[in-house]
């Protein structure tokens, strides 16, 4: 089991940038693949990015490609997202999730997917 505890909230202008961390508990935290979803108040949690276990690969949303960054340094059990020129829909409540992989390099998109959840970690962007 792993627990998440993600971290780097705050209230940015609109062009700015934040990043967030994920932090994971235990020993196996490279045996998984790990993702970001945000979600507003009355819709759907959707998905932001996922890397996989190696952080080889990365995936993302046609709405952040090219601003946001997943990246994950194993050796502190730690993923981050780095996002840049933030607008306004970029608002959320942030999750990080876990899925352990056992074989092979996947990365998983759906949030159905993941086994393990953060608490979420708020994103404000005025303009």
């Amino acid at each position: 089991q792993v627990q998440l505890v993600e971290s780097g909230e705050g209230l940015v202008q609109a062009g700015g940038s934040l990043r967030l961390s994920c932090a994971a508990s235990g020993r196996t935290f490279s045996s998984y693949a790990m993702g970001w979803f945000r979600q507003t108040p009355g819709k759907e949690r959707d998905f932001v990015a996922a890397i996989n276990r190696s952080g080889g690969t990365t995936y993302y949303a046609d709405s952040v490609k090219g601003r946001f960054t997943i990246s994950r340094d194993n050796a502190k059990n730690t993923v981050y997202l780095q996002m840049n020129t933030l607008k306004p829909e970029d608002t959320a409540l942030y999750y990080c999730a876990a899925k352990l992989i056992y074989y092979g390099s996947a990365l998983k998109t759906r949030s159905y997917e993941y086994d393990y959840w953060g608490q979420g970690t708020q994103v404000t962007v005025s303009s």
